[in-house]
Parts: structure tokens; sequence; C-alpha cells
């Protein structure tokens, strides 16, 4: 979170394609800007840091309405961690400063046009370096495919590199605003058709605002797709809507909407996302679910399950 989706969150179709001659100049350069804007924003990470203790039992009835009150302000503490997973839509804000973020599961679609299954285990880490900025590795890490006319394949998925920055931060007045980039590293076979050996660019806006107790998060996608079968990029563009709200104090539920235009030889996809939550302390949240294809060139129905787990909060010794 759809190949084009949340940059490649899910593969449906990957066929090979001649080398592009701007490839290495183009990983190149948008790795030094991530690069670059790391190094611009770790300076003011630790200053940007709010002072309070962490701890992993979650907050009683009595600390949460106080905690409730206390959220009006851009100022507040963030959460430990904040999910991104299991929807395509990532939220605008993110965890709490200095937390390394690991995010892993399990994913399989079924019944796509020309694949039979696609099973996948993604792996991200976000780690936040500031108030303002979170930097984030993706990977599908072990894929498996079945073609409808095909025997099954089996290696390693596609990387990607992401740097979010947060614009606005929310208040009762507007909601939080944020963009993003990411870069898709070809690290899939494109022998295998497991991924189409292209570099991808995504741009991203993302938007999200919590309305009485639910919380929405819309992002709207810019897709540069490297080409299959030609040199340069197709480009196209991708949206998600998702609903979040928490039904008591550890359990939630989600649903989603999201979909993407034609891409090049990836035909457009609509989708329907419904998932439940659990959250067992202020490092773990714990997710399943199902989405359905809502058109003829999706999957007809996927299932998943992860976890989100906060490994350790780089800033603590400096909080006093």
């Amino acid at each position: 979170m759809n190949e084009a989706m949340k940059c490649d969150k899910c593969h449906f179709k990957n066929q090979r394609h001649p080398k592009n001659r701007g490839a290495q100049a183009i990983i190149s350069l948008s790795v030094f800007v991530l690069l670059y804007g790391l190094l611009c924003a770790a300076p003011t990470a630790i200053a940007q840091s709010t002072i309070a203790p962490v701890t992993d039992a979650l907050p009683s009835s009595a600390a949460l309405k106080v905690s409730e009150q206390a959220t009006e302000s851009e100022t507040d503490e963030p959460e430990f961690i904040v999910p991104s997973r299991p929807s395509v839509s990532n939220p605008a804000e993110f965890q709490k400063p200095g937390v390394l973020q690991l995010e892993y599961g399990y994913d399989a679609n079924f019944r796509a046009n020309d694949v039979r299954t696609m099973q996948r285990t993604p792996l991200a880490l976000r780690f936040a370096i500031s108030r303002r900025f979170l930097f984030e590795f993706d990977n599908d890490n072990l894929l498996s495919q079945t073609p409808v006319d095909g025997a099954r394949t089996t290696g390693v998925g596609d990387t990607q590199l992401g740097l979010q920055g947060v614009v606005l931060h929310e208040t009762p007045d507007h909601p939080a605003l944020a963009f993003a980039y990411y870069i898709k590293l070809p690290s899939a076979s494109a022998a295998k058709n497991l991924g189409t050996g292209r570099v991808d660019h995504s741009f991203i806006t993302l938007v999200s605002k919590k309305v009485s107790k639910t919380t929405v998060d819309f992002n709207a996608f810019y897709l540069l797709a490297g080409r299959q079968n030609e040199s340069g990029h197709a480009s196209s563009g991708q949206a998600a809507l998702a609903f979040s709200r928490n039904v008591s104090e550890k359990f939630g539920v989600q649903g989603e909407v999201s979909g993407q235009s034609r891409n090049d030889m990836q035909s457009g996809e609509i989708f329907a996302l419904a998932a439940g939550t659990y959250q067992p302390n202020r490092r773990a949240v714990f997710d399943a679910g199902m989405r359905f294809g809502l058109n003829a060139a999706a999957p007809r129905f996927g299932v998943f399950a992860g976890v989100t787990f906060g490994i350790v909060d780089f800033y603590k010794s400096t909080r006093h």
C-alpha cells in the first residue's frame, strides 16, 4: 500500500525490460537527495524532542481523558509508535522523535488476471528524525508468485527508500499536512518476473485529521514508473482514503478504499480493505484483515497480518 500503490505495496504484474541508460544516475541523485535531507534534519532532531518519560504500559481510562484534552496542541508528545500498515495510505504525522519503528507481516493476493497467487513478507523500518522528518526503508523481503499458466517463482522483492516531511501539524482548526518522496530500487529479479528491473519515483501528499474519535487519512500519489519494454518513465495517479477508530482501550478497526490509474503495462485497479488491530502496550500493534478487488483488473481478494513494533528510542538518553 496495486503494484504502484504506496510505492509498490503489492506486486501484480512484473515483466522483464531492457536496462535504462540513466538508471544509475537517477539512483545516485535520488539517494543523494535523501541523504542530504537526513543531514539537514538531524541537527535539530534532539532539540525538537519532547521531555517525557516512556513506559510500555497503556494509559488508564482517566489518563486517556486527560491525554485527549492535551492533544489539542501541536506541541504535544506524539505516540511512541504510529503504524503505517496495513493500509495503502500513510498517516501525515508519525511516531515520537528518535524511535525506530519496525513493521513486518504476511501479505497474499489471489485470483488476479495473470497471477493465481502472490505472497510476500513486507518489511519496513521507519525512523523519526524529528517531529518534521521521517526516513523509511522498505523491502518486500521474500516474494513468491504463481502465474495462471506457469510454475511458482520465489525470490527477493524490490527495495524502497523514502523521506517524509510534515508541513503542518494537526490542530483543532486544520488537518496535518505532509509530503513524501520514495524511490524504488530494483532489487527483485526481472528474469523471474518478480520485478520490473526499473527505478520508480513516487511523490505523495498526505493529509490526516481526527474527527470525533475517527482518524481520517488521505493520500494522493504521483508515480513515475520505469517503462518495462522501452526507455523512459510512465506516469500515473493514485489515491487512498482510510478510516480508523479505537473500539476499546486495546482494539481498533480500519477501513480503506484505494485505487490507481493505468501505468505503462499495469492496469488500473480499485481495492477495499477491512482490518482489525490489537495494541497490548505502547510499543506494539498487531493487525489482520482482508482486501477485495472492486474492478476486473484487481485480484479478487487478499489476506494479510502483521505487527508494528517500537524497537528503540535513540533520543531517550537526551530527555531529562
